[in-house]
């Protein structure tokens, strides 16, 4: 089924996005998670596509066995990065074969070693472009990321926006935001994306903070801030790996909870392959 179709009837919604794991037994776990998190009712879950499309062939598959073996509605990611169109057509052929239905455009990170994305003859340079070519060629329902607090390389918000809607405008039918920890970046975001007429819809993207170092490296990576407040209470308990995760699903329970409240669609948690802190979110969510 299509995602934008999901959205629709079913508010709030709630998904998880997985990465595919470097060998047969995490495979099996990640299979495992996708089953402890099927009582949760998800909307649906995506899964990641690795540098360079190194995980092309295992992407394809996990969206297909989640959805055959699990039951739950899946979202391959494709990348731009060292694919051409032949290349990025070959996959989607793969996942129309397949039957799925959903695909989550991005531009993608520079391989390891680059220090900047370069676009290969025959390719896309940009998320945008890969959006058209498949909206020209498919019948996916297409998502795409956005940055609430701007992405790490444009010049500023106005630009950022302004390429953002470039995409929507190529195709996209809902967008999902990269991880934030404060809500005012969320509605202000959204506020300046309505104003500038991106009206489809835009999912919270939500991290649980379970260990102090890993998040800092993302928000390093994908250019999000940890709110002040919030830092030192980590920083204070970080010798304390269970104090740290009480505050981190605390924080993000609250998050959870404002964020719907405030008329967000629904919250699309990185989960990082584990399901316990992301099932404690949904509890607490649910309690009140």
């Amino acid at each position: 089924m299509r995602i934008i179709d999901k959205l629709k009837a079913q508010t709030p919604a709630f998904s998880f996005e997985f990465f595919p794991p470097k060998d047969a037994d995490g495979v099996e776990r990640l299979l495992a998670t996708a089953h402890e998190l099927k009582a949760q009712n998800p909307t649906y879950v995506s899964v990641t596509y690795g540098a360079g499309g190194s995980t092309r062939r295992l992407t394809v598959e996990l969206v297909e066995r989640i959805k055959r073996e699990v039951g739950i509605e899946t979202m391959a990611h494709l990348t731009c990065v060292g694919a051409t169109r032949s290349d990025a057509a070959q996959v989607l052929d793969q996942l129309q074969a397949g039957g799925i239905q959903n695909v989550l455009p991005l531009r993608g990170d520079p391989p390891r070693g680059a220090t900047k994305f370069e676009k290969v003859a025959g390719g896309f340079g940009y998320a945008s472009e890969l959006v058209a070519y498949i909206r020209e060629h498919y019948d996916f329902c297409l998502a795409g990321a956005c940055y609430p607090e701007k992405h790490p390389e444009a010049a500023s918000r106005e630009s950022d926006l302004a390429q953002l809607k470039h995409k929507v405008d190529a195709g996209l039918d809902f967008l999902i935001t990269q991880l934030f920890f404060s809500n005012t970046d969320y509605f202000d975001f959204v506020g300046r994306a309505r104003a500038l007429g991106i009206m489809i819809p835009i999912v919270a993207g939500i991290m649980p903070i379970t260990n102090l170092g890993q998040v800092k490296r993302f928000t390093t990576m994908c250019g999000s801030s940890i709110p002040s407040a919030l830092l030192s209470k980590l920083e204070a308990a970080q010798d304390d790996a269970d104090a740290v995760r009480a505050i981190g699903v605390e924080h993000a329970s609250e998050q959870c909870r404002g964020l719907l409240e405030g008329g967000a669609p629904g919250i699309h948690f990185y989960t990082l392959n584990r399901s316990t802190a992301t099932l404690e979110i949904l509890q607490n969510i649910r309690s009140k």
